[in-house]
């Protein structure tokens, strides 16, 4: 189960049907394994692989991807680091903690599940992460009260990342998906606000 980064009961009784669910609890308090979640466990070895923290967010509610401020904090269009792996999934919204910190599951329409790349992280595993284009849309979407000059001035975004690499177009693109009448003003705002 190691090389799997992190694996979840149902395999391992696919595996071997009569495992004792009880070891579980016992390799989780000697410090043999961690608990992601009810079900999900990993290896403490993956503590010291940095990947792993968003990795994990992929697999323990599926389907997601890291979106949102985690990812906006990836591609350094935020300034600040972001504590909680915050991402985007059609099943409803959730959240977990355990030791590599607070996972944060945001719910969307099926049809906004898109704009993610798969990226490749270690170990021939890959995370899925939106796009900027996308992080900032889901955003703005999820987040309404984003909805005056002062409060998109307060998000602080990278003003040479939107002017040199957010693909406007791709933005235009994406937001026609997204069926909203509200999104489209938030979206010209934060376009006049950061002269785009």
């Amino acid at each position: 189960m190691f090389d799997l980064g992190c694996f979840n009961t149902h395999q391992v009784y696919a595996w071997k049907p009569d495992f004792d669910r009880n070891n579980f609890v016992r390799w989780v308090k000697k410090g043999l394994l961690i608990r992601l979640r009810q079900g999900y466990y990993t290896f403490p070895e993956y503590k010291s692989k940095p990947d792993f923290i968003l990795f994990f967010a992929n697999r323990i509610y599926r389907p997601s991807y890291i979106s949102l401020h985690t990812a906006l904090s990836f591609y350094g269009i935020i300034p600040e680091a972001v504590m909680q792996i915050t991402s985007v999934t059609s099943l409803k919204t959730a959240s977990f903690q355990n030791e590599f910190g607070e996972y944060e599951y945001k719910s969307v329409r099926e049809e906004l599940m898109f704009g993610y790349d798969i990226k490749p992280i270690a170990n021939g595993h890959s995370l899925q992460l939106a796009r900027p284009e996308k992080a900032l849309l889901d955003l703005l979407y999820l987040y309404p009260f984003y909805n005056t000059e002062k409060e998109m001035e307060d998000l602080r975004l990278d003003e040479d990342f939107l002017l040199d690499e957010l693909d406007l177009s791709r933005l235009d693109n994406y937001l026609s998906k997204f069926k909203s009448k509200a999104l489209p003003k938030r979206v010209n705002l934060l376009k006049s606000t950061y002269n785009l």
